[in-house]
């Protein structure tokens, strides 16, 4: 049964992550159920020949061969104070021998091991999805050192190494391309369906997938700290956090327990006090059976399993769909959340800016204004920088090459650019250095009445145009939105640090129903709370840097598109591997499907008991039929708890 249900003295032991040290276990743990059960059928048969004395005989190797594992964990558990399940069924085998009821005897011990194992087997199955991803990496990899191509452990492979990784093939380490372009799929690790078009200074994950063309990969992490081992490792730490209604279950059971057996004792003694008499004797035989069945039937573990398994699902289901949940107590806060709010900038938008808008004035051309801005921008590391210099490529404008570059650090830029003094900036920069036209301004509330963003173009103190910035929306936000609600989902809201009239324009278009810009990260906590005081739990969508306040202020914290982020991983509650907004409502859709399984389960488990203790108080339950009623009950809940592992 489970360590919660055995007092920590019968946990089942963890399969190793590599190699097949289960098999040996698995194997010498089934011969003595087999010959147990042969050794019951031949005692059942015996008997029913009149061979008692033979029947006895067989029936006792049975428990001999099926007893020794209940009841050494039974005495680690009396030493530690504690009453669990081994207790209970030995108690019961004893019980039913000194009765001389040696089939019942021999049939719940050997019914129990079977239960223990089928739990275990369930159990081990939740477990093993997340842990087969450490098989998704090779374990050797092809290295170039010098002219040579040579295959080494994927152990020995060090930082800065060249790894070659031929079509089909699966990326070894994680790290960047150094050389050549393919289309990878990223399905095992990061949940997306389609594959994703790499090249020089992409990012690449060991376990994915190559497609059609060879990559010369330089790898930036050893194996032990690819972001798939970091994935297993992950969420390996997430199933040994218990969940709030976990922890009730622990409490519960534990009072639950010895209740049962004061309640047994009273079975076994009251009824006969109260029928019999010293003249006439007392009937403690049958009542002392009872009582027995009442052990066994009572014994809480469906109810104690109910939870842990389907935690244990519910986490290796989100993290094959590219959703890292740091533990039970954060699955179960997303089950609950009834608002969403999300950041903009590489949130609802890729973070990827691009010029959507060149307008001239005072007699200048747009390509003359791309152009000056764009000699000035050549080189730069800035996104808008660079976003200016590609719409200039892509639209063939000439680009010429500037000189005297200086930075304006939270105003722009300025460089001299084919001998004219070119100024690029902030409406703010024009302004202090008066020279923002009325035509120039008029311009600039145009841009910003469209959600856009205004970058100035200035040559030799004079404005000549207006270029309008967009940070370009993912394709999924609106259909992420529109998911939420259908979860469940109250309210959803956009907190920005951005403008207003960008806030607005954005929060239009994916369908939330508030937004706001011009937030510093304290007014995103306010806002958080605010949300929280309105709607109920809050979960807050955000990159897991600049948020992190309003991530922490929330009730969960969810960071985006984290593969490569250290920062985000270690500190969000929830954590996507993949930029898909989809994640988010499957995240909650899965932490909702998860309390409900629990609520199920124990339902389940609460109703079978109390049906079964009232049948064994009143004696229409036997011994066999209480064990296989709570194993019965064990691997309802189970089954019912793995169909978790299906939600996609």
């Amino acid at each position: 049964m489970t360590e919660a249900c055995c007092g920590g003295a019968c946990a089942p032991e963890e399969p190793a992550l590599q190699g097949d040290t289960t098999t040996p276990r698995r194997l010498t743990g089934s011969l003595p159920a087999v010959a147990g059960g042969l050794l019951i059928a031949l005692g059942a048969l015996l008997d029913a020949l009149g061979l008692a004395p033979f029947a006895v005989a067989s029936f006792t190797a049975a428990i001999a061969l099926s007893i020794s594992v209940p009841a050494g964990r039974a005495l680690r558990s009396l030493r530690a104070r504690v009453l669990d399940i081994n207790v209970l069924m030995v108690i019961a085998v004893f019980g039913a021998m000194v009765l001389g009821e040696w089939f019942e005897a021999a049939a719940v011990v050997w019914l129990f091991g079977i239960a223990q194992w089928l739990e275990r087997w369930s159990q081990t199955r939740a477990r093993r999805a997340i842990r087969q991803l450490m098989s998704l990496a090779p374990q050797v990899a092809c290295v170039r050192r010098g002219d040579d191509e040579v295959e080494l452990p994927v152990a020995a492979v060090r930082v800065g190494d060249i790894v070659i990784v031929r079509p089909g093939g699966r990326v070894p380490v994680d790290g960047r391309v150094a050389r050549g372009f393919s289309a990878l799929d990223q399905s095992p690790v990061t949940g997306e369906s389609w594959p994703v078009e790499k090249g020089p200074d992409d990012q690449v994950f060991a376990g994915t997938i190559n497609g059609s063309g060879t990559l010369d990969i330089e790898t930036t992490r050893e194996a032990s700290g690819s972001t798939l081992a970091r994935i297993a490792a992950l969420v390996e730490q997430a199933q040994s956090q218990r969940a709030p209604v976990e922890r009730w279950v622990d409490r519960f059971a534990r009072r639950y327990t010895p209740a049962v057996v004061v309640l047994a004792l009273v079975v076994a003694i009251v009824p006969p006090l109260l029928t019999g008499s010293a003249a006439q004797g007392w009937d403690f035989t049958t009542w002392v059976y009872r009582a027995i069945t009442l052990l066994v039937v009572a014994c809480p573990c469906a109810l104690v399993i109910s939870t842990p398994v389907s935690i244990v699902a519910a986490l290796t289901a989100a993290a094959r769909g590219g959703v890292l949940i740091k533990g039970g107590a954060h699955l179960e806060r997303l089950g609950a959340i009834t608002c969403v709010a999300f950041d903009k900038t590489g949130t609802l938008t890729a973070g990827s800016i691009s010029v959507v808008d060149v307008l001239a004035v005072d007699g200048a051309s747009s390509h003359g204004v791309l152009a000056a801005a764009a000699g000035l921008e050549q080189g730069s590391e800035h996104p808008i920088g660079r976003a200016i210099v590609a719409h200039a490529r892509a639209v063939q404008v000439a680009v010429p090459a500037g000189a005297a570059f200086r930075a304006l650090p939270g105003f722009g830029a300025e460089a001299m650019v084919g001998g004219a003094a070119v100024l690029v900036g902030s409406h703010r920069l024009f302004e202090e250095r008066r020279i923002c036209s009325p035509s120039l301004h008029a311009h600039v509330q145009s841009v910003e009445a469209r959600g856009r963003t205004p970058v100035l173009v200035g040559i030799d103190g004079a404005g000549i145009g207006v270029l309008g910035m967009v940070d370009e929306m993912r394709a999924t936000g609106r259909d992420a939105v529109n998911r939420l609600r259908a979860t469940g989902v109250m309210h959803v809201a956009l907190l920005t640090g951005d403008r207003s009239a960008v806030a607005h324009e954005i929060g239009e278009a994916v369908g939330v129903d508030e937004a706001h810009g011009h937030l510093l990260p304290e007014d995103k906590v306010a806002q958080v709370q605010r949300l929280r005081a309105l709607f109920g739990p809050v979960a807050m969508v955000g990159d897991g840097i600049n948020d992190a306040p309003a991530l922490a202020a929330a009730d969960v914290g969810i960071a985006m598109g984290v593969s490569g982020t250290d920062v985000a991983i270690e500190t969000a509650d929830v954590a996507l591997l993949t930029n898909d907004l989809s994640a988010v409502p499957h995240a909650v859709r899965l932490g909702r499907a998860a309390i409900r399984t629990i609520r199920v389960n124990v339902a389940i488990a609460l109703g079978l008991k109390l049906a079964f203790v009232v049948m064994a108080a009143t004696g229409v339950a036997t011994l066999w039929m209480a064990v296989l009623a709570d194993t019965g009950a064990s691997l309802i809940v189970t089954a019912n708890s793995l169909r978790l592992l299906r939600v996609r």
